[in-house]
């Protein structure tokens, strides 16, 4: 025992040593704490979604006041972290190889647009952005509107009966959006394929924090004989169920179109296609893509469409729940727009929604949905003051970009009317980073932000609604999460917005 204790000394010396020789003098400074042979794994070793979320705002600001970049170890692993905006737009620009942590929602997603290798991004973006064009947004505008009156008339039985879970209503109507534009498949039944879905989605992300957490399982060979893999497996087999769904009955359409119109169907279709359409197309008419491409595309597209805008959505209800004042502003902006009409939310009353668009993007600042990006550095990156190392990670904290100096000495406050004089904003694109950033950044974006407009115009021009976000508990679930305080109180609004503070 004591000759193996003797070993371990000696291989920790050498390695200390090692890394003393090879260290770039240029590097960020690191952040204290590191331990011989595991490094800082320590400080997330096992931890809960919430511990874990904790542990990575306390590492943001110690990044923010060491002046934007320092480092640290995962084992023998180097990595870096980031919140300096200029800093990351030039890695976000420079590196768009996602880094290997990425694996682990491969089972679910494969190489769909957030999780693929950077050759197979940059053919399948450019082959897929035609179906986010707005002739085709602009498509779904009635959609849009019918299921954001489906929510409101959801929402009328808490009507004064005080604080309640608003994301249990948010979530399913947002799934059933997403099939209704993107996937072009109805499912707004409520049947059984929409909750296990839900409840599957929630799991996977659990488990790959999970694993995030557990070292030992970052190797396929260890994680392939573990429990975790064999729950995996069945969240992935329930998750897979519902894409495989919606592409067999949209190919069935498909087909049975094109059957119908002939060869006029590809010659003489519209210029710009839906998602779905454009994918079967390029599917079954081109070959481009296989049949797992397609599913993976499918997944992706479920996901990122339905859960991220929901989790928006939460964030900002709460927020203007939380801020009298700023409720109060977008009832007269939509006052304005609509007067006292419950009328449709049309292509051209978006543009006029300016005070509650600035809302959206201050919400999305305070709590961005993805709080954490990773890549991986496929050369040398000179910053401004340190130099990182091609090949290893760079994780790119959006929390912090969103906190930098940059914004203000108001940064951490909820502050919309900051969005209304771009001349005050960060002159720094990163500076923002709701979206993602730099060129990889999401391909939903114009989608996102119309379908979250509509949907709380709608809500808004019904109801006033109550809450105070300070008590709410986050938690890293993948993306920034609530534990607890999560809930609001509404009533019905009255048509007149005076008096109404």
């Amino acid at each position: 025992m004591l000759a193996v204790a003797f070993i371990l000394v000696l291989l920790s010396c050498g390695i200390l040593a090692w890394r003393r020789r090879n260290r770039n003098k240029d590097e960020p400074p690191t952040i204290p704490g590191a331990l011989p042979l595991i490094g800082h794994i320590y400080l997330f070793l096992g931890i809960d979604p919430q511990q874990l979320w904790n542990t990575v705002k306390k590492e943001v600001y110690r990044t923010m006041n060491a002046g934007g970049v320092t480092s640290g170890n995962i084992g023998l692993r180097k990595v870096y972290f980031v919140t300096d905006p200029d800093d990351c737009l030039k890695i976000a620009n420079t590196c768009l190889q996602k880094d290997d942590f990425y694996k682990f929602a491969k089972p679910w997603v494969g190489d769909g647009l957030v999780t693929a290798d950077l050759q197979t991004w940059k053919v399948h973006r450019k082959l897929l952005t035609p179906a986010f064009n707005q002739f085709v947004l602009d498509g779904f505008i009635d959609v849009l509107n019918r299921q954001a009156h489906r929510l409101v008339k959801n929402l009328e039985v808490e009507v004064d009966k005080g604080p309640f879970d608003h994301f249990t209503y948010i979530l399913p109507n947002g799934l059933e959006t997403t099939c209704l534009t993107v996937m072009e498949v109805d499912f707004s039944d409520g049947g059984l394929l929409n909750s296990e879905y839900v409840h599957a989605t929630k799991n996977m992300l659990n488990s790959m924090v999970e694993r995030l957490v557990n070292p030992w399982l970052y190797s396929d060979a260890v994680f392939n004989w573990s429990s975790l893999k064999r729950k995996q497996d069945e969240y992935v087999k329930i998750l897979h169920n519902m894409s495989n769904t919606v592409l067999k009955k949209r190919k069935a359409e498909y087909l049975n179109n094109k059957l119908h119109k002939g060869t006029e169907y590809t010659t003489k279709g519209p210029k710009f296609r839906s998602f779905m359409e454009l994918l079967l197309e390029l599917t079954i008419e081109k070959g481009v893509f296989s049949d797992r491409e397609i599913r993976e595309h499918v997944d992706t597209m479920l996901f990122a469409g339905h859960d991220t805008t929901s989790t928006s959505l939460m964030y900002t209800m709460l927020l203007v729940g939380s801020y009298p004042e700023v409720q109060q502003k977008i009832f007269e902006e939509l006052h304005d727009v609509f007067g006292d009409d419950d009328r449709d939310v049309t292509k051209q009353d978006l543009s006029r929604l300016v005070y509650l668009e600035a809302v959206l993007n201050e919400s999305l600042r305070i709590y961005p949905i993805a709080p954490v990006m990773a890549r991986k550095l496929d050369q040398d990156i000179k910053l401004r003051n340190c130099t990182l190392l091609k090949n290893r990670t760079c994780f790119l904290w959006a929390y912090g970009v969103h906190r930098h100096p940059m914004w203000g000495p108001d940064a951490e406050e909820f502050k919309p009317e900051r969005w209304l004089d771009p001349a005050t904003l960060p002159k720094c694109p990163t500076a923002f980073a709701g979206f993602g950033m730099g060129r990889r950044y999401c391909i939903g974006k114009t989608y996102a932000m119309m379908s979250m407009k509509i949907t709380l115009a709608h809500v808004f021009r019904r109801y006033r609604v109550f809450g105070n976000h300070l008590l709410m508990v986050t938690k890293f679930e993948v993306m920034l999460k609530p534990v607890s305080g999560h809930h609001i109180a509404i009533e019905i609004r009255k048509k007149s917005v005076k008096n109404e503070t």
